[in-house]
C-alpha cells in the first residue's frame, strides 16, 4: 500500500483494520499503534508484530495517513492536543457522530479528513463499511481509504449527511441481527432443541441467506417468496411477523438509532 499507517486507539475496530492490512500483505512494519493502556499495547505487539508507542504526536509524525480509533467523547481531548500543521497527513476517522468539519476545525481548516463508519463484524473480515470525505480530502485519500476498508469487508462511498443513516442500518445492524439470533433460538429451545443446536441453526440460517442475497442479486421480496409456497408452514409464520409488527419494529428501530446519531453529532 506504500504507505505508514497510524492507529489513534488499539481497540477492537483498530485491531480488526489491522488484522485485515496484515492479511492483505501489508507489512506490521509499515504500521504504527499509539494506546494508552500497557496491557493492550502488549497484546497488539505480541499478537501483529506493529509498532507500539504511548505517544500521539510522534505516531501522527512516522505516519502517512492515521486512524483515528478512539471514542468520540474524547475526540477533543486527543485532536487538541496534536495540534495544526499536519496538512501533509491524512486522517481516517471511524468516531461515531463527530464530523469531518468538526475534526478539521480541532486538527486545521486544512486538515485531509475521511469519515468511515464501519461496523463489528469487520473483526472476521466481514465489516460493511460507508465512506465520505471531507471538504479537504482528495480522491486518492478516498481510493486509499477504500483499499483499507476493502480489507475488512465490503465499502461504500456516500455523502456524510447520509452517514447517520449509515449508523441506524449497518453501524448499529449487527445488534439487530444478533437480537434475531437469539430469538430464533430461544424459539427453538422452547420446541425441544438443545442451546447448541438452535444456536448454530439459527446463526447459519442468518449467515447462508445473507449470502444468498448478495451473490444472487435478487431483490429481498422475491428470494422470500421462493421460501413461502402456497397454503404451507412458512406463509404463516410471515403472517404471523407481519401481525405482530415486525417490519414496522425493525423500521421504528433504524428511526430512533438515525435520531439519536444526529443527537451525539450535534453535541
Amino acid at each position: 500500500m506504500d504507505r505508514k499507517i497510524g492507529f489513534i486507539g488499539g481497540g477492537n475496530m483498530a485491531e480488526a483494520i489491522i488484522k485485515g492490512l496484515l492479511a492483505g500483505g501489508v507489512p506490521a512494519a509499515e504500521l504504527a499503534v499509539s494506546e494508552p493502556s500497557e496491557a493492550r499495547r502488549n497484546l497488539l505487539a505480541e499478537r501483529y508484530g506493529v509498532h507500539i508507542l504511548n505517544d500521539n504526536v510522534q505516531l501522527c509524525r512516522m505516519s502517512d495517513a492515521i486512524v483515528l480509533a478512539v471514542k468520540p467523547q474524547v475526540a477533543g481531548q486527543v485532536l487538541g492536543a496534536l495540534g495544526a500543521g499536519l496538512t501533509d497527513k491524512l486522517f481516517i476517522s471511524i468516531m461515531a457522530g463527530v464530523k469531518s468539519a468538526a475534526i478539521e476545525g480541532m486538527l486545521g481548516s486544512e486538515a485531509r479528513v475521511v469519515r468511515v463508519m464501519p461496523n463489528t463484524p469487520a473483526l472476521v473480515l466481514q465489516g460493511a463499511s460507508a465512506i465520505s470525505r471531507g471538504y479537504n480530502a482528495t480522491e486518492d485519500d478516498l481510493v486509499l481509504t477504500r483499499r483499507i476498508f476493502d480489507l475488512v469487508g465490503t465499502t461504500c462511498v456516500v455523502d456524510e449527511k447520509l452517514l447517520d443513516a449509515v449508523t441506524g442500518v449497518s453501524g448499529s445492524g449487527p445488534a439487530y441481527v444478533l437480537t434475531f439470533i437469539e430469538a430464533l433460538s430461544d424459539a427453538g429451545v422452547k420446541h425441544g432443541l438443545t442451546r447448541d443446536v438452535a444456536t448454530a441453526l439459527a446463526a447459519q440460517t442468518v449467515y447462508g441467506t445473507a449470502k444468498l442475497l448478495m451473490e444472487s442479486h435478487e431483490h429481498p421480496a422475491a428470494l422470500k417468496s421462493n421460501v413461502a409456497s402456497p397454503g404451507g408452514t412458512t406463509i404463516a409464520a410471515m403472517h404471523s411477523l407481519d401481525r405482530d409488527g415486525f417490519r414496522a419494529a425493525t423500521i421504528n428501530a433504524v428511526d430512533v438509532c438515525v435520531a439519536r446519531s444526529k443527537e451525539l453529532g450535534e453535541k
